[in-house]
């Protein structure tokens, strides 16, 4: 009887002992994106915000356990998300069960104004820790340096980082109140607080690979073993110093999944798993698509005109696709001798079919001016090969599109975009300090040029394109 009793006692401690251990031992999953751009709606490739959630509901974790992130860059992009200042991402991110976003350069296409309104709407929080006002030294107040956020009985603490090229990357006006600084500073400064809250840290930046990797040194100092990355669309899941930096590309086709394991005894976290998963068309959340037909019927309304006709799509990258927009310029403005504008300012591509100011608008999305100056000859020259141009060649020898050669010492006029005008970087401003403001959008001149050639089925757009390169 009492060798019974021994052996009983001896299997109910071990039990008591196997269950606190399996307590103690804490299983947590990160969804992570980043650029999302406004790209919820599923195509043929992919199955956009509603292909997602199918994806994160089919996943074998409790709601409670998981942490979707965004690394930022959430709404310039489609004409769906666009036309209404990011407010329809907004609504759809919020039904996506977004827990934070760091702050991403795009985000301030949206003016201030639009910033704060969309901040006011979204359920989750905007975070960077180096982002401060000029005056009052202080980070504004629709954002925070960090958060604590409480998943599966474990404090993780996310600090956030804006990328310190921000006033460079959106239109510099729109930041002018502000200060981005120094990573490596911002995390030294609020690391340590941050430990003291919560069981363990991860960062998440609007950074990209390489600036990740810079990083990784002072994350392993202050024992954060994740930083999640953006703002270069690229897919990174690597490890470095021992900490995993992840990004997932952009336009929601992606998503990385991170597993981890924290055990509240020891203190110590364990990188179980690492993946990137493709959101391939396939099944898609209802909840999530009636929310997207919404918008799709609102943005329908707005920018239905059909404008020409495209028998093959026209890649967003493609000599094509930048001589056309950039000539457009030059068909509204007659006076002009040159137009240059960066390619980047190009978002996605015109496929086959019937072209509508949809289209243009998710492909030309910002709210850029174009802008009149007169510059010499010798400083076009010197310009010329740094962007995308319109007017003249550089090929051979310095040329208009009329064959007349670029004279150093005359003067000429030139377009560009009001963005590329105020980016320090250019040194545009040096060239004409009192240049003209036409107050015509970059989009607008291309609009105008493709419905002035009446194109057709018969006589598609695709016939019109000039498919030399010129720099």
């Amino acid at each position: 009887m009492k060798k019974i009793s021994f052996y009983f006692y001896l299997f109910i401690t071990i039990v008591i002992l196997n269950s606190c251990q399996q307590n103690e031992i804490k299983n947590i999953a990160i969804f992570y994106t980043n650029d999302e751009h406004g790209w919820m709606e599923a195509n043929n490739d992919f199955g956009g915000a509603a292909g997602l959630v199918n994806l994160w509901n089919n996943e074998k974790f409790k709601s409670d356990s998981v942490l979707i992130i965004s690394g930022g860059d959430m709404w310039t992009g489609p004409a769906i998300s666009t036309w209404y200042g990011g407010e329809s991402m907004v609504e759809v991110m919020n039904n996506m069960g977004y827990s934070v976003a760091a702050i991403g350069n795009h985000e301030f296409d949206v003016k201030e104004k639009g910033l704060r309104q969309r901040a006011e709407e979204l359920n989750f929080p905007l975070i960077a820790a180096n982002f401060i006002e000029k005056d009052s030294r202080q980070i504004p107040s629709y954002a925070k340096p960090y958060i604590i956020k409480e998943i599966n009985g474990v404090k993780v603490g996310i600090i956030g980082l804006a990328s310190i090229s921000t006033p460079h990357t959106t239109s510099p006006i729109n930041v002018l109140q502000y200060e981005f600084t120094d990573y490596v500073e911002a995390i030294n400064r609020y690391a340590p607080i941050v430990k003291r809250e919560a069981d363990f840290v991860i960062i998440i930046a609007h950074i990209c690979e390489d600036e990740m990797i810079e990083l990784a040194k002072t994350a392993k100092k202050h024992g954060i073993k994740l930083i999640g990355g953006g703002h270069c669309h690229e897919r990174v899941l690597k490890t470095v110093d021992d900490v995993l930096l992840m990004e997932s590309g952009s336009g929601m086709r992606n998503y990385v999944k991170v597993e981890l394991e924290f055990n509240k005894t020891s203190k110590s976290l364990k990188i179980k798993n690492k993946e990137i998963i493709e959101n391939k068309k396939a099944e898609l959340d209802s909840t999530t698509l009636k929310i997207i037909e919404k918008w799709k019927s609102k943005i329908t309304g707005a920018l239905s005109e059909e404008i020409g006709y495209c028998s093959k799509r026209i890649e967003k990258r493609s000599t094509e696709m930048q001589n056309m927009v950039i000539d457009s310029w030059l068909f509204n403005f007659s006076d002009a001798d040159v137009a240059i504008n960066n390619s980047t300012s190009i978002r996605q591509d015109i496929d086959s079919g019937i072209v509508k100011l949809e289209t243009i608008v998710g492909l030309l999305p910002f709210d850029n001016m174009i802008y009149k100056l007169d510059i010499l000859g010798k400083d076009l020259i010197e310009i010329s090969t740094k962007f995308m141009i319109g007017g003249m060649t550089t090929i051979g020898s310095y040329t208009l599109s009329n064959g007349k050669p670029i004279y150093a010492d005359s003067t000429y006029t030139i377009l560009t975009t009001d963005y590329l005008y105020s980016v320090e970087s250019t040194n545009l401003s040096k060239y004409d300090s009192i240049p003209e403001n036409t107050y015509i959008n970059y989009r607008q001149t291309t609009i105008d040029w493709i419905k002035s050639l009446k194109t057709t089925k018969e006589n598609p757009l695709n016939n019109y394109l000039d498919n030399k390169v010129r720099n």
